[in-house]
This record gives structure tokens, sequence and C-alpha cells, in this order.
């Protein structure tokens, strides 16, 4: 009996990738100018708001940077390096060190109703990064542009960039964290617990919460081949459900891309999926808006 199941013909392997996308995506050019278009004509929904503010967080070397210079890329329409994003050996120190809100060029004199904010990335042992209590007071509007983050100690009501104000115009709408799909911080119970800790803030204040989640093709060969691939891809999809287990954010609210990097020229397919996330943001925090319209 063993001699026959011995040559018996075996299953195949499981594969790799769904048969269709769970996400459907368009990915032609003409959807990138679609969704360009959408975003210029992205209006504030409350009077008191001028500017649409969204704060990009995260553990030291996730991407957070390079998040907003692909942004910036995909709607500039080229390659550029205005977060000064870092590659360095030791991934466990921040580049990013003072608080910096950026703007984005909508054409020759103006820019859109929108920007994101860059602020010190989360340190796994805790030290050496950004106390949450810091990033809960961004949230709250209180730290100006171009503060320093102390690693040591929050930011104090006497410091000169302290912002005691904190009007809805200079809070935040949206908080996104940027998580990175090739490494084993999804499973970092300590830099789970420092996001856990600023969403529960950012949720007792009802801003809306989504993350990034980057580096998708280093996590996936089939997607390092073919970025089409990533609603496909069985391991991209159960990153983002262990991300959404631990987080408690919805898988609807996460959104894998593939930063700028090596690239010297745009890419569709990059800009396609940079994009849809970021217009998904926006709405997000115009909703927030719109909300305290209601609540007043």
């Amino acid at each position: 009996m063993w001699l026959v199941k011995k040559f018996q013909k075996q299953p195949p392997p499981p594969s790799p990738e769904y048969a269709t996308p769970w996400r459907s995506v368009n990915w032609r050019e003409e959807s990138k100018e679609n969704i360009l278009r959408t975003l210029k004509n992205v209006q504030p929904g409350n009077s008191e708001v001028n500017t649409l503010r969204i704060l990009v967080h995260g553990p030291v070397g996730a991407g957070k940077s390079s998040f907003f210079d692909s942004v910036n890329s995909s709607v500039q329409g080229r390659i550029t390096t205005r977060a000064l994003s870092h590659v360095e050996t030791d991934q466990s120190r921040s580049f990013t060190l003072a608080c910096k809100t950026y703007k984005i060029k909508k054409d020759m004199t103006s820019f859109f109703p929108f920007t994101l904010t860059d602020i010190r990335g989360l340190d796994r042992n805790g030290r050496g990064g950004i106390q949450t209590d810091d990033i809960i007071k961004v949230l709250n509007g209180h730290i100006k542009d171009g503060y320093f983050f102390n690693p040591d100690r929050p930011i104090t009501e006497d410091d000169e960039k302290y912002n005691r104000t904190g009007c809805l115009n200079e809070k935040i709408h949206c908080l996104v964290a940027v998580l990175p799909a090739n490494n084993s911080t999804i499973a970092d119970e300590d830099v789970m617990r420092q996001i856990r800790e600023v969403r529960e803030a950012a949720g007792r204040l009802g801003i809306p919460q989504a993350i990034i989640m980057t580096k998708v093709d280093a996590a996936c060969p089939l997607v390092k081949e073919d970025l089409e691939k990533v609603y496909t891809s069985k391991k991209i999809k159960k990153k983002m459900e262990e991300c959404s287990l631990n987080l408690g954010v919805p898988v609807k609210c996460i959104f894998p891309v593939k930063n700028y990097h090596e690239e010297h020229a745009v890419d569709t397919k990059m800009d396609v999926l940079i994009l849809d996330a970021l217009l998904n943001i926006v709405n997000f925090a115009n909703d927030y808006v719109e909300d305290q319209v209601d609540s007043d």
C-alpha cells in the first residue's frame, strides 16, 4: 500500500495568489489623471478650515518621509526629494527630527487645500524616538512647525513652539500610520503599543485613521515582479489583515504602496496606488471637518 501512495500524483502546492484581485484597481494612465482631477477639485467642507491637515507617523525606517516624497512625485509627474528621506544602515535612528508640514503645489501659483505633516519616528524600545505625548499634542494642534522633538521628554507649555489655541484649522484632520510590509514591525508589540496609544487618543477626538503599508515589493516576490499583483497576493492580504487585527483599523482603510526609492522617473502603476491612497485619506479628513459643522 505504501508503494501505491508513494507514486500517487501529489496535489499542486497552494497558489501564492488569488485568481482575481480582491480590490479593484484601474492601472491605466487615465485612472491616474482622473484621481488627480478629483484631488484638484477638493474643497474643505467647513468654513473654519482652509487646509485639511494629515499627520503621518510610524516607526523609524517605515518610509514616512519617502511617502510624502512619493505623493509629491506622483502629483508633480517627476521625482522630487523635498522631504529628504534618508537611507542609512542604522534603522534604529530617525532621520526626521523636527515637526515639518508640507504643502503640495497644484499649479504655478497655488497649492492643494491639504498638507502632510512629518514627525520624528517611533523607536522600538521607546528610547531615541518621539514621545507619544508629543504626537497627541500634534493631533490637538499644540505643536508648531519647526519644533525639534526631544526623545527624553515631551514639549511643555512654556516652549516657544507650543501653540495654546489649537483651533480646528490647526488640528489634525486625519491620522495616518506608515508601516512596512517587509519586516516584523507589525508584530513588534512595543511599536504596536505606542501606535495604539496614539490611535486611541485620535479615536477620543473623533479623528479618522488610515494605514499606509509600504515596501510591498520587498515583502512579496510576486509584487516585486509586477506591482499589479498587489491585490492578488495572499502574502500582502495576510499582512494587511494582521495589521488590522493588531491595530483595530479596518482593512478598507489600509493602503499598500511602493514608495519611490531607486526610480529616476515616475511610474503609472506606482502613482495609481499612491494617489488612490492619498485621495481616500483626503476624503477621510474632509468627512471629519464636515462632521464638526454638524456637531456645532
